[in-house]
């Protein structure tokens, strides 16, 4: 497998939690071939439970101790359905929840962890919960000091500054990167942190006010687009990270994306907070270049 000695979790994309009491495999899900084969390389599988659920549904799990119950006895199922080395916990629906009930969610999904990680810990498995970045204005509902003192590992997602439904820009920058460990170091240990890269990219239209959507781009497709419409490869100065435009014969073009050099560029920032645990979103999707940067690193 390639770069398997740089690889310490692999965590597929596979559970989805629809409700309290049901995780759904994505396609493929718990495959023994690709467990197996990452185990013989030496890398741990940790899937990650994912959820979309209706706007509500997860916060009235949360705050309802029996359901919450009921939900962490269905994650216990799925980790012991295969040869699993624990779970990843990436649920993101209540990042949006108002004032009124903020508390009481933050609250629950502390419990939750809490629970599932004690349970994950008796089994001698790894509890890893993922988590927005918390800045002055985002990721309030994760209690990272609490998430912290019970999770094995806290991953940030440290991708998506700028997003598919706004303005044109990087997708991480330094001063950003500062930000989110400076207060993530306060409240949690820094051996626990991993900080999640972007491999990837967003194509939006260059005009603010057209109706065309931003599109998701790899690093792989970012580059050949930009190697076949010939467009010159831009690194920006505050952010670090490339960038170019073009014409797609009907409106102007802004491809924002990560490469080798980008994370060159932002790598200090995790040294300078003793920060060394990396996440790459995602596997297949890198800068090829990508990998010697973090060996070096």
């Amino acid at each position: 497998m390639s770069h398997a000695g740089q690889l310490h979790t692999v965590s597929p994309f596979w559970y989805q939690a629809v409700s309290a009491g049901r995780i759904d495999g994505h396609p493929g899900a718990g495959e023994r071939r690709i467990i197996d084969g990452l185990h013989r390389a030496g890398v741990e599988v940790v899937p990650t439970v994912m959820e979309t659920m209706e706007p509500g549904a997860l916060a009235a799990i949360l705050t309802s101790p029996a359901r919450r119950t009921e939900h962490a006895d269905a994650l216990m199922r799925t980790v012991a359905s295969r040869a699993y080395d624990g779970l990843d916990l990436d649920y993101e629906s209540i990042a949006t929840t108002g004032d009124a009930t903020y508390a009481a969610v933050r609250d629950g999904f502390t419990a939750l962890a809490t629970d599932v990680c004690h349970r994950l810990d008796v089994l001698g498995k790894s509890c890893v919960v993922t988590v927005f970045p918390k800045t002055a204005t985002t990721g309030r509902i994760w209690d990272y000091a609490a998430l912290g003192r019970v999770a094995d590992r806290l991953r940030i997602m440290g991708y998506n500054l700028h997003h598919a439904a706004g303005e044109p820009g990087p997708l991480a920058d330094t001063r950003w990167y500062d930000d989110i460990l400076t207060r993530a170091t306060a409240l949690v240990p820094a051996a626990k942190l991993e900080m999640g890269l972007p491999a990837y990219g967003w194509n939006w239209p260059a005009d603010g006010a057209s109706k065309a959507p931003a599109k998701h781009v790899t690093w792989k497709e970012a580059e050949a687009l930009r190697v076949q419409e010939d467009a010159a490869y831009r690194s920006d100065e505050v952010s670090g990270t490339p960038h170019f435009t073009y014409d797609d014969g009907t409106e102007s073009r802004e491809v924002w994306y990560q490469d080798a050099r980008g994370v060159a560029t932002h790598l200090p920032v995790l040294r300078k907070h003793g920060v060394a645990g990396t996440v790459l979103w995602a596997l297949g999707f890198e800068d090829p270049g990508i990998w010697p940067v973090l060996a070096g690193n």
